[in-house]
């Protein structure tokens, strides 16, 4: 192990910092807090354990800058110094986190425990340019100041590694800078933090662009001093006579803005007309403050025009963060646009120093716990005696969410609450219906397992794995829901098919016929209101199939000799022929067949019965003709399969006076007078012509054929809704 050799420069800048740093952090430093991190420090280096960063940069000064922008620019204090040289120092070696619990108290290790849980997130490879992944690290902090001093530590880094020669490194730093750290400081309303980062990561990565404009800057910076100078000169004279207290300051705006807005608008630095801004700030009691900025207002529009477009009041309704000042843009000297802030300096101080979230004035609202985090803030920012209220705060601006991460490193947001089916099924349907657990960070869990913040995804499937409805109280999300109440759905329907053909089966291996109208009383005599409920207790076993086949024989036997032994009745053995309609076919109803070829002899298919308006096709047969069959014919599936090469393209074409025979199976009760309200609805009807129909009944159900002549299917579509509304009928099958 080789042991860290501290330079002559960096141990006489290490020794000044530490200095300012004891008088800065002042009396809430123990009195053995210094002796006790020595102790630290020494037997670190004694092992060998801390070593020189990727850049070169020894860590212990390092750690000793980073707590000395914490404390000057952010405001932390004891608890947040010592996290940052002690984690320097011990890193995540759990026997010293124990020890630093001891020594320094918990808060201290806390702090340290949400630096070690930050840098395992990063192990996860995660995809760190996403809004989720910054929202992550607000919510995985346990204490607030873990992130304040990420911020800390990476504006130090930045400030460090000008001269490195590791350009890879130092790329990838100011690639996060860019889009990790600076937004977080942003949110936190550390815009002095937030420009510093965004100008050194424009600085590393386009350093073309950078000096460009930091030398017009100040090439300009002499006439634009002087611009200043003319135009606060009037105002100052003003504001001095009518008595307010105040002082005014000009900002140029960061190189990096000034290059947003170079490529936002396609212009050339010239082009930016608002460089700089003037801050009007006044010394004024709480209870006049917006009384006196609107004052000031007043005197500034009317010495110079304001630009209405431009105006912005944030002292009606202050920002969301806090934010509270006056904007206008004015037209000064030389017709040059100038942009005036008009503020108090309690405004200024939170706005320069607020740690408060800027970010959901951008458009992102209603996150859980925001309002309360912004006032805790403020009140402890307003308190400036009294900064260790920081200490006891703990985040829960996102107390009602979760953020976990796919094994590729993406982020992916879920409700509190929000288990691992919830992840299957965000991933596809199904992924979600064979889903049996997953790998949680390399671990094995079930399904139930409650997703936790910064948790790493991987799925486990298999292909016996079927949705169950109890899983519905399983996941959170309705996306989750809904998918699991359609496969389940998909899932009944295709059970009660399989089942239903199993049972046909069962029966025709035993020889017994198959009555639809016996299924139905068995069904109803068994308690269940659907077919579908049926065949699904059978599909899962709670009806056994053999038990089912025995009540089916025993129905079956018994509605047999019921039709032997008694005589027939109008009601429930009613036959109807009528042998003297014969069918017309028109000439004008036209098939055409193939490719658009016409007038070829044709039959229609007695399995299947065509008719007019059905989706058809033709099958040429042995002897050459071709017969038309429904593309839903039970016998379709066969003839595709083994005789492809004889089925043509059929369609009907024109109209005419034709009819076509048709049979339906309706199956009901047996109410009084079901057979005369269905012959009087067909005699009422236009054009359809009853050819026969015949109808038994047994133990209160019925069961028949109807065989009527239809012109088409939208006429048969017709009388089948009207035959559907007869009360007693429960099904109407087309044959």
């Amino acid at each position: 192990m080789n042991e860290l050799i501290f330079t002559p420069k960096e141990r006489d800048e290490a020794m000044a910092i530490a200095r300012k740093l004891k008088n800065s952090v002042g009396t809430p430093l123990d009195s053995t807090d210094e002796e006790k991190v020595f102790k630290h420090l020494k037997r670190a280096l004694r092992c060998g354990t801390v070593n020189r960063n990727p850049f070169g940069l020894n860590p212990i000064l390092l750690a000793l800058q980073t707590a000395q922008i914490a404390v000057e620019e952010i405001g932390l204090r004891r608890d947040g110094v010592l996290a940052i040289l002690l984690y320097a120092i011990v890193g995540d070696d759990d026997s010293s986190y124990e020890e630093i619990r001891q020594d320094f108290g918990e808060s201290v290790a806390r702090i340290i425990h949400g630096l070690v849980k930050i840098q395992d997130l990063y192990k996860k490879n995660p995809v760190i340019e996403s809004e989720n992944f910054r929202n992550l690290l607000l919510s995985f902090a346990e204490d607030m100041r873990v992130i304040l001093i990420m911020i800390a530590d990476r504006v130090n880094i930045m400030r460090q590694i000008r001269d490195t020669e590791n350009n890879e490194a130092k790329t990838e730093v100011s690639e996060e800078a860019s889009y990790l750290y600076a937004p977080l400081a942003h949110k936190l309303g550390l815009y002095k933090l937030k420009s510093e980062l965004e100008d050194l990561s424009l600085k590393y990565l386009e350093h073309d662009a950078y000096y460009m404009i930091k030398d017009k800057l100040n090439a300009t910076k002499k006439s634009r001093d002087a611009y200043i100078e003319r135009f606060i000169a009037p105002i100052d004279k003003k504001l001095k006579e009518a008595g307010f207290k105040f002082h005014m300051k000009g900002r140029t705006k960061s190189i990096h803005s000034i290059w947003q807005k170079m490529k936002k608008q396609q212009c050339g630095f010239e082009g930016v007309y608002d460089l700089f801004a003037i801050r009007i700030i006044l010394d004024a009691p709480l209870d006049k403050e917006k009384v006196q900025c609107w004052q000031v207002f007043a005197m500034i529009t009317d010495m110079y025009q304001p630009n209405p477009k431009r105006m912005r009041d944030w002292l009606s309704v202050p920002k969301s963060n806090g934010y509270e000042s006056l904007h206008i843009t004015v037209l000064g000297p030389e017709n040059k646009w100038v942009e005036v802030q008009i503020r108090t300096e309690r405004m200024d101080e939170i706005a320069e120093r607020g740690l408060a979230a800027h970010w959901r004035y951008k458009g992102v609202k209603g996150e859980s716990g925001l309002d309360e985090w912004l006032n805790s803030i403020r009140t402890a920012l307003e308190n400036k005696d009294d900064l260790q209220v920081i200490d006891q705060f703990k985040m829960e601006l996102y107390e009602d969410e979760v953020f976990v991460f796919t094994p590729k490193g993406d982020l992916v947001k879920f409700p509190k609450g929000a288990t691992v089916l919830d992840f299957a099924y965000r991933i596809h349907s199904n992924i979600g219906n064979r889903c049996v657990g997953a790998k949680i960070n390399n671990k094995a869990v079930t399904f139930r397992y409650v997703l936790k913040n910064g948790d790493q995804v991987e799925i486990m499937t298999s292909a016996a794995q079927k949705p169950k409805q109890e899983w519905l109280n399983i996941v959170k999300t309705s996306r989750a829901k809904a998918k699991i109440r359609m496969a389940l759905k998909e899932e009944t329907v295709k059970d009660g098919a399989y089942a239903k053909e199993m049972f046909e089966r069962r029966l025709k291996n035993r020889k017994i016929d198959f009555d639809e109208s016996t299924v139905y009383h068995l069904i109803k005599k068994l308690g269940f209101k659907e077919a579908n409920d049926f065949y699904r207790h059978i599909a899962d076993g709670s009806l056994d199939v053999n038990d089912v086949i025995e009540r089916y024989q025993e129905l079956l036997h018994h509605d047999t000799t019921q039709q032997q032994q008694q005589p027939a009745r109008s009601a429930e053995a009613f036959n109807f022929e009528n042998p003297n309609e014969e069918i017309t076919r028109s000439s004008d109803d036209v098939l055409v067949i193939d490719r658009n070829l016409k007038g070829i002899d044709y039959t229609l298919a007695k399995c299947c019965h065509p008719i007019y308006g059905d989706d058809v096709f033709g099958f040429v047969t042995v002897n050459g003709g071709i017969k038309i069959h429904r593309t839903d014919c039970p016998n379709a599936p066969e003839m595709r399969k083994r005789f492809g090469y004889r089925v043509v393209k059929a369609k009907w074409s024109g109209k005419g006076s034709s009819q076509y025979s048709i049979t339906l199976k309706i199956i009901g009760n047996d109410d009084i007078g079901i057979v005369n309200n269905i012959t009087s609805i067909i005699s009422k009807e236009e054009k359809i012509m009853m050819r026969s129909i015949n109808i038994d009944s047994h133990d209160g159900l019925f069961s028949g054929n109807l065989e009527v002549n239809v012109e088409d299917t939208s006429r048969l579509e017709q009388l089948i809704k009207k035959l559907r509304n007869v009360k007693g009928v429960k099904q109407i099958i087309r044959l």
